[in-house]
């Protein structure tokens, strides 16, 4: 795809949570299974200072849900909002000044925090503390819009009909939002942006690590189409994917607008009549039907216009049948349309009935919904507002990631009426000292970091990036001072011999205090450098034992000369018949055997020099 003729434009959003305690309280910010008592709430929207009500906290109130919250050691009153919030934690607002310092942002005079109504329940409160810290940041030519402090939400613990429960363990731990302007060009490019700053982040070493610490929203829009805000991406790789599949998305919806307005105009779908169409299927045949006459009644209606469209048009994966399949399901109900029949068991005969009920011409389709009249009621009226806004184009929405990078309809997006000002916590002042103190305490940049190792440990470019980006550098660097001329092999142990030991399901934390102690074996001559990884996976299984035993009981006994040359000498002479026939190439497949036999009892390189003199005397 020509993103760029495409009109391609997407910022990120990304939410770090910080390593510090609780933003408006003293609770460790850890999460926990163990659950001490629980209470509920019903959450309404409420007007912001201009008398408005946000569209989006108005559609998630209309759910009607009633929330459960789990308590445990990890929260106090503050998070179950029984008692105002404490003074804002100072450290994380050192931390996330320094990560707007490295952002090359403008930091504001006074801190003064806001609060963003949500009402999905993730806060008991039914809003979100947040502030803006800094703006007019730049990352590699993306601007960075704002940098905001604020808390982050409730863990959703599970759903029940129209009851949520949450963990408060979560709510209240500092995140930092950095939003980018939108800036980015293509959907790799939002990836690689995403992930130097993770990076940067990361160098600070004052943010959490593992999943769910880092969360990134995806804003993207093509020309003709509209700002989407994309939800829930976890993972990097993940993002060209669903920008990829956001673009496939909206060119169907742009398709599917220029076809419907050749044929029908916005008047055409108002005051659209929901028939009672029951009758015609009391000897159906499909389940569905069936399922849904036992809860209720079977409902249609006419869609004027829409025949041929609702199944897709140029990407079938990102029909608009499955825009309506989710605005229904968000009703608690489903629906069939008719460019999927026949099929569910619906006959032909059934669907002619049907036609001829809603008076339904060649370009008209319909849709059906069964059970509880109620919901039956709703998803159709669902349906048709989705069906008014295709005709006008794509709608500016936030979506949430589903299976496969895929997206589907979570909420309005949300407007101005959705902030006002926070009245417990008093403004911040950041004067200038505070600001000195943190740059002189700012951390080295990714980039010249790896530049800096590459030159001082003689490590390669790789190495040195894999050390940073996986949070390892400073344990290397601690090593690499002390045991000069190691440091490639303690870069080795760190990238992938532990790693390898991790990945077969050993504990590893506690193998990181051996590395000291088999560097400092490998620098005295205990034993050969081959034998480091043998040596790990013995401490995997044998955490107490110590470096004697553990070389006596793999039989790792640094080999002298003499002994070595007369192993090698007798494995020599069991392969005659080979080194008359291969001659010098009798090296490679001999080398394999000899190691079998000696790997770790002498340094390979030694015995590499010992078994071509053996074969040179053997050939003479």
């Amino acid at each position: 795809m020509d993103y760029e003729k495409l009109g391609f434009r997407a910022g990120l959003e990304i939410h770090q949570q910080l390593e510090t305690h609780k933003l408006f309280c003293f609770c460790p910010s850890e999460l926990t299974e163990r659950f001490t008592s629980k209470f509920y709430r019903t959450l309404r929207p409420t007007q912001s200072e201009m008398g408005e009500i946000d569209e989006a906290a108005l559609e998630e109130s209309r759910r009607r849900k009633k929330f459960f919250y789990l308590v445990s050691a990890s929260s106090c009153l503050v998070e179950a909002d029984e008692e105002p919030p404490h003074s804002a934690n100072e450290e994380a607002i050192r931390i996330a000044l320094g990560i707007a310092l490295l952002l090359k942002a403008d930091i504001v005079d006074e801190i003064h925090f806001m609060r963003k109504i949500v009402v999905d329940g993730s806060n008991t409160t039914g809003f979100q503390r947040t502030a803006l810290i800094a703006l007019n940041g730049n990352l590699d030519g993306v601007g960075i819009d704002t940098i905001c402090i604020e808390e982050d939400a409730s863990r959703k613990i599970k759903e029940e009909g129209n009851k949520v429960f949450y963990s408060i363990d979560r709510l209240g731990i500092p995140l930092i939002e950095i939003a980018t302007s939108p800036d980015i060009k293509s959907p790799s490019h939002a990836r690689e942006i995403a992930e130097k700053i993770g990076f940067i982040l990361r160098a600070t070493k004052k943010v959490k690590r593992g999943i769910g610490t880092i969360r990134q929203d995806l804003n993207v829009s093509i020309k003709g189409g509209a700002r989407v805000e994309i939800k829930g991406v976890q993972e990097l790789n993940d993002i060209p994917k669903i920008l990829k599949n956001e673009v496939k998305r909206q060119i169907e919806m742009i398709e599917v607008s220029k076809k419907l307005r050749k044929r029908i105009r916005t008047e055409d779908l108002k005051n659209l009549n929901i028939f009672d169409v029951s009758k015609i299927f009391e000897r159906t045949e499909s389940k569905f039907i069936k399922e849904g006459m036992k809860k209720g009644v079977i409902l249609a209606v006419k869609l004027p216009g829409f025949a041929g469209i609702i199944g897709g048009i140029r990407y079938k994966e990102h029909r608009l049948g499955k825009e309506f399949s989710v605005m229904a399901k968000m009703e608690g109900g489903g629906i069939i349309h008719s460019d999927e029949l026949p099929n569910y068991g619906i006959s032909i005969k059934e669907i002619k009935k049907l036609k001829e009920l809603l008076s339904c011409k060649e370009e008209d389709a319909f849709v059906i919904s069964a059970g509880k009249r109620k919901i039956a009621m709703k998803c159709l009226k669902a349906v048709i507002k989705r069906g008014m806004q295709a005709l006008k184009g794509v709608p500016e929405e936030v979506r949430k990631v589903v299976q496969d990078s895929f997206t589907e309809y979570m909420r309005p997006m949300p407007g101005k009426a959705r902030m006002y000002p926070e009245t417990d916590v008093p403004p911040i002042k950041i004067d200038k000292k505070m600001i000195e103190e943190i740059e002189k305490n700012l951390p080295e940049l990714p980039d010249k970091k790896i530049l800096r190792m590459c030159r001082e440990y003689k490590i390669s470019r790789e190495e040195a990036t894999q050390l940073v980006y996986t949070g390892k550098d400073e344990h290397f660097e601690s090593l690499a001072v002390n045991y000069k001329g190691f440091e490639k092999v303690i870069a080795r142990i760190l990238l992938n011999i532990i790693p390898e030991i991790e990945k077969e399901g050993y504990e590893i934390s506690f193998l990181y205090k051996k590395i000291d102690i088999i560097i400092d074996g490998l620098r005295k001559n205990l034993f050969a450098k081959e034998a480091i990884e043998k040596l790990l996976r013995y401490f995997a299984v044998n955490p107490d034992a110590n470096l004697k035993k553990a070389i006596k009981e793999c039989k790792l006994e640094i080999l002298n000369e003499k002994d070595l040359r007369d192993i090698i000498k007798k494995i020599v002479s069991e392969k005659r018949e080979l080194i008359k026939e291969k001659k010098k190439r009798a090296l490679a497949p001999l080398m394999g055997l000899v190691m079998k036999e000696l790997r770790g009892k002498a340094d390979g390189f030694l015995i590499s020099k010992i078994l071509e003199e053996e074969i040179e005397r053997m050939i003479k």
